[in-house]
């Protein structure tokens, strides 16, 4: 069978499939998880302006799993790639060259490698501008297409490829959320791919609006974050109910928390199932760290009202 033949019969299988199988990623990406269900939500309707990172990888030249449209751009500039798109669709649509039918929703697809960092520069511009666009981020907290390196995501004592030390990362995760929120975007929203209902209402509530908006969702990573792929599911649950992945909006000028987890599980569970925090339990269990991300989770609910 030759690759247009197999090309031109997947094109009929719904987007589940094209982005469940047949893909270069990793086995359990959280990302792609994500990226499935809010392309389910979106349809073809749309055109993916990608920054260099995972996701990347599922465009093999001249294909896409996509059947909406693609654009590749550097890690920093996707934001600047959304501008000219959704210029050139304006123009189209005011000079009578498409029908409104026929214009597409225009989604900036990038890792927290750009989105925490390398882009963050054009993308406030891009907010500044008030450019009608979604932006995607799916979050594995590290640089994850090049080895794990540490990424302005990557939370407190986290080793990764260039945090090795036996504290692991001595930083702390930067609140995207607040920094998009304090741009002056019009809708912000966490997600997660084991909480579908949620993600995709939140998708559905982007796409009814206008201007900057953003879907921030977390992304469990087996490669990165050292588990066993079977339990992807379990870790994003466990990021829920730890309380460490709050869901939340905003949307109005008020941020509203969608799921208050009633009693949290104690934020170790959520640890300890990952390799990337195994020093903080061997040889030695680092009780004062370890304290003290529960005592930052504390504090963020108890100021929540949780």
């Amino acid at each position: 069978m030759s690759n247009d033949t197999r090309f031109h019969d997947i094109k009929d299988l719904p987007s589940t499939h094209l982005l469940g199988s047949g893909t270069p990623m990793c086995a359990g990406c959280g990302g792609l998880q994500a990226v499935s269900q809010i392309y389910d939500v979106l349809g073809p309707n749309t055109i993916f302006v990608n920054a260099a990172g995972c996701m990347t990888l599922l465009s093999v030249y001249p294909f896409t799993p996509f059947r909406g449209s693609w654009l590749y751009t550097s890690m920093g500039s996707a934001p600047a790639g959304a501008q000219g798109v959704r210029d050139a669709l304006d123009i189209l649509r005011d000079r009578g060259k498409i029908e409104a039918s026929e214009d597409m929703q225009v989604v900036v697809l990038t890792g927290d490698g750009s989105a925490y960092g390398m882009g963050l520069s054009a993308t406030s511009g891009a907010i500044d501008r008030g450019l009608d666009f979604i932006y995607l981020c799916y979050d594995n907290e590290g640089y994850g297409n090049t080895g794990q390196q540490t990424s302005a995501a990557t939370p407190h004592a986290a080793r990764t490829s260039t945090s090795t030390g036996a504290a692991g990362y001595p930083g702390f995760k930067k609140d995207l959320f607040s920094i998009w929120v304090a741009n002056g975007a019009s809708y912000v929203a966490t997600v997660i791919g084991t909480e579908p209902l949620d993600l995709a209402r939140k998708i559905e509530k982007a796409a009814k609006l206008d201007g900057p908006r953003m879907i921030l969702s977390l992304a469990p990573c087996p490669t990165g974050w050292d588990y066993d792929p079977k339990d992807s599911a379990e870790i994003g649950r466990l990021a829920v109910k730890t309380g460490v992945w709050p869901l939340k909006e905003f949307a109005d000028g008020e941020v509203t928390h969608n799921k208050k987890p009633r009693k949290r599980v104690p934020v170790v569970e959520y640890l300890e199932r990952q390799g990337r925090f195994a020093h903080l339990f061997e040889p030695e269990r680092q009780d004062r760290v370890l304290a003290d991300i529960q005592s930052k989770v504390d504090r963020y609910w108890d100021a929540v009202g949780s």
